[in-house]
């Protein structure tokens, strides 16, 4: 956690939680998981419980203390929607996220399912709190279709680790992507036209893009350009206050 992020597309992290379980490919050579005990051989306390779940309630109020509104990637450690996390944990984490409504909050998971149960009954996502699931194949399309059915206006997909051709994608209700190769001692190779095709259907659907990198056994090593330029688009913020429940909107993008 910190209010500085080497992650191209955010500015800082915050993790009320750290640790997870792997789910589907993506997974296999989770950079959080390395880092994670990493940190507890070098004897970082919050991490003496390696890469199992667990909560830092300590770590609640940390956005509260940042008074500089930032992009802020959400568990950057972890899964907010891992099936260990406790609903109260959860809700509170959502609170502070509604308090400290000077910040972007930019959710990331891999578990839509648990995502779209919890925003329904929760009943309110304000507009800088942004939500959105990984998609690293094209077998794991169906979570871009749970995503869109959750109520917020901001609604985000990233295809990264990219491990092989998305091919037809519907993007309708999705308001921003990321795509980025896999990086790390066991990176898998990302391919230009797997990357070219999701660029494509972004621009064809009116969907932000932002390429984040090429991977490689360092994040990088290879850089981040594409066709000889670098893709650093935002969705558009709102312009109205905050709502509860939202229909799916038109997509609109911007830099920011």
């Amino acid at each position: 956690m910190g209010d500085k992020s080497a992650i191209q597309w955010t500015d800082a992290t915050w993790n009320p939680s750290t640790g997870c379980s792997k789910v589907s490919p993506g997974c296999r050579n989770c950079y959080a998981e390395r880092l994670s005990l990493r940190l507890k051989r070098m004897g970082n306390p919050k991490y003496k419980s390696g890469f199992s779940f667990t909560l830092h309630p300590d770590a609640l109020d940390v956005p509260l203390k940042w008074k500089k509104p930032r992009k802020i990637f959400v568990n950057s450690m972890s899964d907010l929607f891992h099936e260990s996390m406790p609903d109260d944990y959860l809700l509170k984490c959502f609170e502070i996220m509604e308090k400290a409504d000077w910040h972007i909050y930019q959710v990331l998971t891999k578990r839509p399912e648990r995502m779209l149960a919890f925003t329904k009954k929760y009943g309110k996502v304000s507009d800088h709190i942004w939500l959105g699931t990984s998609v690293e194949l094209d077998l794991y399309k169906k979570r871009i279709d749970i995503l869109r059915k959750v109520p917020c206006r901001i609604r985000f997909v990233s295809f990264e680790p990219l491990l092989g051709p998305i091919s037809e994608v519907n993007l309708k209700g999705i308001s921003w992507a990321i795509v980025g190769g896999e990086s790390g001692p066991y990176f898998r190779d990302v391919k230009i036209e797997w990357i070219k095709e999701i660029q494509e259907q972004c621009a064809q659907q009116n969907v932000a893009f932002f390429f984040k990198q090429w991977g490689g056994k360092t994040p990088t090593a290879r850089g981040r350009l594409l066709d000889g330029k670098e893709w650093n688009e935002y969705p558009s913020m709102p312009t109205e206050g905050k709502i509860s429940v939202f229909p799916v909107q038109e997509n609109t993008h911007t830099r920011i």
